[in-house]
C-alpha cells in the first residue's frame, strides 16, 4: 500500500507565514491609529473600547464597502489610498447624524495574499482613522482560495460612533423654507465606477493613463470637520451624504414627512469627468441623477436666519460650498430639480 501524500496548507492555497507577516505590518498601522479608550491590543479575540467622559451616549454604527472601484486599484497597482476611502465613507455616514467616530474595524479578503498589498489597504485606512482620530481597533484578514481572481481582494469597513443624546441630528426640525447648502466632492468618491468603467474602458476604449488613473482614485473626502463646526455652532439642521443615489436618493433619507427638496441644478459646477462621463453615453438624465454626485458630497440643511453664520463657518475651513435650494411643503419626500 502506498503511503498517502503529505498535503499542506499552504498547498491548498494559504500561506499561514505570509498571513503572519500581513498581520505583523497590520498590527504596527493599527497601533498608530489607538486612542486613550483602546484595551486590547491588535490580535485578541475581540476589540475592546472603553466609552469615557460621555452623559447620555448614543452610538451610531455603520458599515460599507467601496465597491467597484477596487477594480481600478487592480488595474494600476495603487492599493494606498482605497482604505482611506472605505474610512471616510463610513465616517461620513455617521457624522450626518453628529456622531463622532470611535473605532474601527475592517474586513479584508482575497484569494491569495501578498503582505505587501496588505499593508497598503491598511496604510490607507490608518491614515482616514488618524484624520478622524479613530482607532483602527481589529478587523478580519481571510485568505480563501478559488473566491476571488489572482490580485484582486474585496475591502468592507464597520464603524462605531458617539454622540450625546440631545445633540444627534435626526432632520426632526427641518421645515419648509430652510436652505440647502452643497459641499464640493473631490470626484466619484465611491460610487458609480461599474458605470464609469463600461463607458471609459468599453465603450470609448480609453487608455488607463497616470492623469485618468489619479481622477478615478481621487480619495472619497470626510466632511466630518465642517459637520461638527456647524454642529457644534448650533446652525445645523440635517445633513444627507451624497452617495450611490445620488442627490435624489439619498437627501430624502433625512427630511420630515410633508416636504420635499427643491434643487437648483445649476447653483454649482459639474466636474469635468462626470461630463466626460455623460458624454460617452449619453446616459439620460435621472440616470445620470442617480447614478453620481456630480460634484456634491454633502449636503447640509440650515435655517435661513443662520445661513450667513453657517457660511462663514464654511469659509474660514476653506470649504467650497454652494447655495442649491431649499426645502417645501410636499406630500412626497423627494428632490425636486428647478
Amino acid at each position: 500500500m502506498e503511503p498517502k501524500k503529505q498535503i499542506s496548507y499552504r498547498q491548498a492555497g494559504v500561506d499561514i507565514d505570509e498571513a503572519d507577516r500581513a498581520v505583523g505590518l497590520i498590527k504596527v498601522r493599527a497601533r498608530e491609529t489607538f486612542t486613550k479608550g483602546v484595551l486590547t491590543d491588535i490580535g485578541a479575540f475581540g476589540a475592546g473600547y472603553l466609552l469615557r467622559g460621555w452623559k447620555q451616549p448614543v452610538l451610531i454604527s455603520s458599515a460599507d464597502g467601496v465597491g467597484t472601484k477596487l477594480k481600478i486599484a487592480f488595474m494600476t497597482g495603487r492599493h494606498d489610498t482605497i482604505g482611506e476611502d472605505l474610512v471616510n465613507h463610513c465616517v461620513n455616514d455617521i457624522a450626518v447624524q453628529g456622531a463622532v467616530p470611535l473605532f474601527f474595524l475592517d474586513y479584508f479578503a482575497v484569494g491569495k495574499l501578498d503582505a505587501e498589498i496588505a499593508d497598503q489597504v491598511v496604510s490607507g485606512m490608518a491614515r482616514g482613522c488618524k484624520n478622524a482620530r479613530c482607532a483602527l481597533i481589529g478587523g478580519e484578514t481571510a485568505e480563501m482560495p478559488g473566491l476571488y481572481q489572482p490580485g484582486e481582494y474585496d475591502l468592507a469597513g464597520f464603524i462605531v460612533g458617539g454622540v450625546e443624546r440631545k445633540e444627534m441630528i435626526t432632520g426632526a426640525k427641518v421645515k419648509p423654507g430652510d436652505v440647502l447648502i452643497g459641499l464640493a466632492s473631490t470626484g466619484l468618491h465611491t460610487n458609480g465606477y461599474s458605470l464609469a468603467r463600461k463607458l471609459l474602458f468599453e465603450v470609448a476604449r480609453r487608455e488607463l493613463d497616470g492623469d485618468l488613473a489619479d481622477t478615478l482614485l481621487k480619495v472619497h473626502r470626510s466632511y466630518l470637520q465642517p459637520l461638527q463646526t456647524l454642529l457644534k455652532a448650533g446652525v445645523l439642521k440635517a445633513a444627507a451624504h451624497i452617495t450611490g443615489g445620488g442627490i435624489p436618493g439619498n437627501l430624502p433619507r433625512v427630511l420630515p414627512e410633508g416636504t420635499a427638496a427643491q434643487v437648483d441644478a445649476s447653483s454649482w459646477p459639474v466636474p469635468p469627468i462626470f461630463e466626460e462621463l455623460r458624454g460617452i453615453g449619453d446616459i439620460p438624465l435621472d440616470d445620470y441623477r442617480r447614478t453620481f454626485n456630480l460634484g456634491i458630497g454633502m449636503i447640509l440643511i440650515v435655517s435661513p436666519k443662520k445661513l450667513k453664520k453657517a457660511t462663514q463657518f464654511l469659509d474660514e475651513l476653506g470649504e467650497k460650498s454652494y447655495r442649491i435650494g431649499s426645502i417645501v411643503e410636499s406630500p412626497v419626500r423627494q428632490v425636486v430639480y428647478v
